[in-house]
């Protein structure tokens, strides 16, 4: 049997996002659907007074409603429901690995500010070998005097932030492999930091150095989309390679976009895994869907 697409499931908003958006990902890849309930083995400090059978029969409860729900919404899949007791974080990256995909959800702080990863996503984001989707709730539109500007309309595009050290497959394959499932455009991008040169003001040497590397950068990073162009031809793209820092130019190109995608390297220490810096700013700034891909 193939390879499902999992999705953590507790019940809120956010896990209720990550369902939706699971569930028609594994429609168009063909895939099951699996609903994982985890049922932490840590004492419930908010709702002390709930005996075991009553938090048992909803931790039944819960996952089958919302199994029930997506079976009407989405009638070809198949749909599994799993319960689990222990640490979710744990149990999340197990299911992982037993997974095309893992999607989980991630509460907001509100549409101007992105996510606020919590322990949980973020533990399980630094020990899966496979690509992982953070999902959030849609937020309400602000009516609040004197709000900021209207968060920018969704178009649906994939964004993918490239680095020219790491051009790694895995990375711009699910992102060029997820446009093309979904008929929708592409648009990469890379950001480069030119070396601080000390001098009161940039001189014709300067800029023309700047130029050079610019002409350099730009020049690598088509060749790399061109590769991955020539395999998915119905894909459209556009490409932005731009001097600036990656996690404000991801988290401004993102603006409306459908998927972010970020690579993170599969590295341990002795501290533990690690995301990186960059996938960690763009999971906390973006409000868009992000999959984090490992890659070597």
């Amino acid at each position: 049997m193939s390879r499902p697409v999992t999705v953590g499931f507790d019940g809120s908003r956010e896990s209720l996002a990550a369902v939706e958006w699971a569930a028609k990902e594994a429609g168009l890849r063909r895939l099951p659907l699996r609903l994982l309930h985890v049922w932490d083995i840590e004492p419930d400090v908010h709702t002390p007074l709930i005996g075991p059978d009553t938090r048992r029969h909803w931790t039944e409860h819960i996952p089958r409603t919302a199994a029930e729900r997506v079976c009407k919404d989405h009638p070809e899949l198949h749909v599994d429901t799993t319960q689990r007791c222990g640490n979710p974080a744990q149990i999340l990256a197990e299911a992982a690995q037993e997974s095309e995909l893992l999607v989980v959800g991630s509460r907001g702080l509100g549409a101007f500010i992105g996510f606020m990863v919590g322990s949980v996503a973020l533990s399980v984001v630094a020990r899966s070998e496979q690509p992982v989707v953070l999902v959030r709730a849609a937020e309400p539109p602000r009516t609040a005097p004197g709000a900021a500007t209207a968060p920018a309309p969704a178009d649906g595009r994939v964004v993918l932030g490239v680095d020219l050290a790491h051009p790694c497959d895995e990375v711009l394959d699910f992102a060029f492999a997820h446009a093309d499932r979904h008929g929708i455009p592409l648009h990469v991008v890379h950001s480069w930091n030119f070396p601080p040169v000390y001098t009161p003001e940039p001189t014709a040497a300067v800029v023309a150095l700047q130029d050079e590397v610019a002409a350099a950068k730009e020049g690598a990073f088509t060749d790399v989309v061109e590769q991955w162009q020539h395999k998915y031809p119905d894909v459209v793209v556009t490409r932005e390679c731009r001097l600036g820092h990656p996690v404000p130019d991801l988290v401004e190109a993102a603006r409306g976009a459908g998927l972010v995608v970020v690579g993170r390297r599969s590295r341990r220490s002795r501290f533990g895994a690690h995301i990186g810096s960059v996938a960690h700013a763009v999971l906390h700034h973006c409000t868009a869907p992000v999959a984090v891909v490992p890659h070597d």
